[in-house]
């Protein structure tokens, strides 16, 4: 009786040791394709919005930086206006600013350009302002002027269409920000301190009013650097797993850049995510006035100009 008590239990525990086997494979199973899946419509979407920069960018550093050594590295956002109110010509880029992301301080800055400002126009014989350059030679001619004026290379490109803005802030659910100042703009109200939750519609209308800011274009970009750290911080966290698919839609609809998959996996395991999650703000100032041919421009004084230049130097670890 005994003997067959004894042999009951051994069978019981192999029956549940054979349950929890079987869970456990299914569970990895099923996160295994999932993973794949993920996998598989990232590098889907990388190949859909690479675009390589071609022969006429100037290489500033002697060779690529190196993501895989933890190098720092310089990023230039570019927010286009193709697209948005019904523009189908290339259009300007009405949104320019450098980020530099350093894995070993763990900290990005996001530098604002004003659009505004007057620089050589590099590949275009000539002086203007600055996001004329996408204008008059796309990404390759903007990268360039961008270099020429900072003193810094640039390692990383991404153009986003503003008309996208919306799509993108939609796919990540939403971006929670709290607004410098009391306006309204395209039917919605914003108040000075709290907290809005924004769909895409709203967060276009919170990144283009212009004109009712006491600091004009500077106040804008204020608040463009705003949503992007709000869909910085969404696409970041775990949370938008589950939306993974519309996010990646909505990135293939209205982004350009040259970062490709190795690239991608290499900011995962190297303390980029780490710095992009912890993010300051910085504005290239100047001061406004009409030239001689009678356009507006923003003009940088050297002091401005070289504050500007020994910070992005020193975030890429340059000096």
């Amino acid at each position: 009786m005994e003997e067959r008590r004894s042999r009951y239990r051994k069978k019981k525990k192999r029956t549940g040791l054979k349950i929890f086997m079987g869970l456990a494979l299914v569970f990895i199973t099923v996160v295994g394709i999932y993973v794949f899946d993920v996998y598989r419509n990232i590098d889907s979407t990388t190949n859909e919005i690479y675009e390589p920069v071609d022969e006429e960018v100037e290489q500033v550093r002697s060779s690529s930086a190196d993501l895989n050594s933890k190098e720092p590295i310089s990023i230039l956002l570019l927010g286009v206006d193709t697209g948005d109110l019904g523009r189908t010509e290339r259009g300007r880029s009405d949104t320019m600013m450098v980020v530099t992301v350093n894995p070993n301080t763990k900290k990005s800055t996001i530098t604002s350009i004003p659009r505004d400002t007057y620089t050589e126009i590099v590949g275009y014989g000539t002086s203007d302002k600055i996001n004329h350059a996408y204008a008059f030679g796309g990404n390759s001619m903007a990268i360039n002027s961008v270099q020429n004026l900072l003193d810094i290379p640039i390692d990383y490109y991404v153009t986003v269409n503003m008309a996208g803005i919306q799509e993108i802030v939609n796919a990540v659910g939403g971006v929670d920000v709290v607004s410098p100042l009391t306006f309204s703009q395209d039917g919605y109200t914003f108040y000075q301190g709290e907290v809005n939750h924004l769909d895409g519609n709203a967060a276009l209308a919170f990144a283009r009013m212009r004109y009712e800011d006491p600091e004009g274009d500077t106040g804008r970009q204020a608040r463009q650097r705003i949503i992007i750290e709000g869909v910085v911080n969404k696409v970041t966290s775990a949370s938008t797993l589950v939306n993974y698919q519309n996010i990646l839609g909505s990135l293939s609809n209205n982004v350009q850049t040259n970062f490709q998959m190795k690239d991608y996996l290499a900011l995962q395991g190297n303390d980029y995510l780490a710095a992009a999650r912890n993010i300051t703000s910085e504005q290239m100032g100047g001061s406004g006035g009409i030239g001689d041919d009678g356009i507006y421009y923003n003009w940088l004084s050297e002091d401005e100009l070289y504050r500007v230049q020994s910070l992005l130097q020193s975030e890429l670890e340059l000096d």
